[in-house]
């Protein structure tokens, strides 16, 4: 009689590693959860609960920049739980495991392909996803910046970071012009499929010592950009297509901003919403690319300069980021561990 061949746990081990990373991003936001807590009899507590019921309908909205694409385009039918369940993962995978972006787009890309979707028609959404939030949030800190000059709000020791909300968003416009540029080509994105395959099996063999000269075929890394490439060729043929996602992007983005807000409200400062606007426009550029830290300096450096740059202008943008970023990741671990977990032992109810 054969033996039963014993299947890698890959699903197991993922589920463990998930477990400890999450302990690990606990662990490094403690002090945010006890100063939460602490200045928590300093807010209102009614107006702080609407936080939950805010934050559960941005993640929908980030998933319907998504879903609103796939069921209009390629005719893909998802129940509204089912957009629900995986908005709540994929923001459980983007802001409670340590893994920046590619986290996310990893996950988007596993948990679609079971309804048909490829690696490279998730990855073009998921580019576009961060594409729109990115425009959004420019324009919002323009507004924000408009009105803080016509108030006479702008410290003179502050304009300078004016100039560096600008500019770094201009970065992030002129990459993803970049990214457009190469994948609306076929020649372009195959020179590129090239180049990362030879950059893939460059890293492999110093990694392994000459031992292992390739990770996976360069056929599978073309394809993977090709399948990007017609994604582009799509949406130039017909543009209107983006419309619906384009504006739930904007409320994506509304709803990342109001989270602030709320807290701030909470705490009898509802009239810093234009500060928020651009310390959140900074923050939200380094939010796709790398995990916790760099967010909450950016955004409590920029919030408290416009603020003045005095001691009580530090307090309180570190009170108001630091408590909406420990609330919110409470949240997201509470509705997101479970049915992500599931998902990931091929347990979840679709």
């Amino acid at each position: 009689m054969a033996k039963k061949k014993h299947k890698f746990p890959w699903r197991m081990i993922i589920s463990v590693l998930t477990m400890v990373l999450v302990g690990y991003v606990i662990y490094e936001n403690w002090d945010g959860f006890v100063e939460t807590f602490h200045n928590l009899n300093q807010a209102n507590i009614f107006v702080i609960l609407l936080l939950f019921p805010e934050q559960l309908f941005m993640y929908y909205a980030c998933g319907q920049i998504f879903f609103s694409y796939l069921e209009k385009k390629y005719h893909k039918v998802f129940a509204k739980k089912e957009k629900l369940r995986i908005s709540t993962e994929l923001n459980f995978v983007n802001h409670a495991v340590p893994a920046g972006g590619i986290g996310g787009l990893a996950y988007l890309t596993y948990r679609l392909k079971s309804f048909g979707i490829t690696a490279g028609q998730a990855s073009f959404l998921y580019i576009f996803r961060y594409a729109i939030t990115t425009v959004v949030n420019y324009f919002q800190a323009l507004i924000a910046i408009l009105v803080l000059f016509l108030l006479h709000q702008i410290p003179p020791d502050g304009i300078w970071i004016i100039w560096v909300s600008l500019l770094m968003n201009f970065g992030v416009f002129v990459g993803l012009g970049l990214i457009v540029y190469i994948a609306s080509s076929k020649k372009r994105i195959e020179f590129f499929s090239r180049n990362v395959a030879r950059l893939i099996d460059f890293v492999v063999k110093i990694i392994t010592f000459g031992r292992k000269k390739h990770l996976m075929k360069y056929q599978k890394i073309h394809d993977y950009f090709i399948g990007i490439y017609d994604c582009v060729l799509i949406v130039k043929e017909d543009k209107k297509s983006l419309l619906l996602p384009t504006g739930w992007g904007f409320v994506f983005s509304l709803c990342e901003i109001s989270a602030y807000w709320i807290v701030a409200i909470s705490l009898g400062r509802p009239e810093i919403l234009p500060v928020i606007m651009v310390g959140e426009a900074i923050g939200s550029v380094f939010d796709g690319i790398v995990p916790y830290g760099p967010y909450e300096l950016g955004m409590v450096g920029v919030m408290g300069i416009l603020l003045g740059g005095t001691p009580e202008a530090l307090a309180i943008a570190t009170i108001v980021t630091v408590m909406t970023r420990a609330l919110s990741l409470f949240f997201t671990i509470a509705t997101g561990y479970l049915p992500y977990n599931q998902a990931i032992r091929g347990k979840n109810n679709e």
